[in-house]
């Protein structure tokens, strides 16, 4: 499975309409409402807020009153076919005048969204199971913790260095064994 390391867009135009696809990392439903929110704050002047998500096994879509299945299906669709996991995609659609019809919109939606995901390939990697650990070092150990351990969150300087890793499941014995763990958490990363 493959989702966005952060938020991606791209917009696509066809018959004066423009179709501005966003696709955020996505992770907890409850965050759904307040991220269409912001967008139909952002995009105030919009004709339509069609989105689709996968959230581990869970899938939704909307076509937001275009007809029928040419929106929200045909984004779900793309993410699908992508191996897309734990993200929402919003295509965002100012009418440009020009009705284009059940097929045209289908192609449009769908289009925007393969166009946003070909566009930020660098953007999108691999979902990696792993822990976020914090841990605590001596300011010796600070250059061999950040030439081994690459996926650094969150570093604070006191008596001794705090750390926020990412780790993958097969790091976390030797990390265990050589430095004091303050705590651990299972969790996904985009590598």
């Amino acid at each position: 499975m493959r989702s966005v390391k952060e938020k991606i867009v791209n917009i696509y135009e066809i018959n004066k309409s423009k179709f501005i696809s966003i696709i955020f990392y996505f992770d907890d439903i409850n965050n759904l409402s307040s991220i269409l929110e912001n967008i139909k704050k952002e995009y105030k002047d919009a004709s339509h807020y069609c989105y689709a998500y996968i959230l581990d096994n869970n899938k939704k879509c909307s076509d937001d009153k275009e007809p029928s299945g040419t929106a929200g299906k045909p984004i779900l669709d793309v993410l699908e076919k992508n191996d897309m996991s734990n993200v929402l995609c919003v295509v965002v659609r100012y009418f440009g005048g020009i009705k284009l019809g059940a097929g045209g919109l289908l192609r449009a939606y769908s289009k925007a969204v393969s166009d946003n995901l070909d566009n930020n390939k660098d953007k999108i990697g691999n979902i990696v199971f792993g822990y976020l650990v914090k841990l605590e070092v001596n300011y010796s150990e600070q250059g061999n913790i950040e030439y081994k351990y690459k996926d650094i969150k969150e570093k604070t300087y006191q008596e001794k260095i705090e750390y926020k890793i990412f780790v993958e499941d097969q790091e976390l014995d030797e990390l265990e064994s050589k430095y004091n763990i303050i705590s651990k958490e299972k969790t996904l990363f985009v590598k």
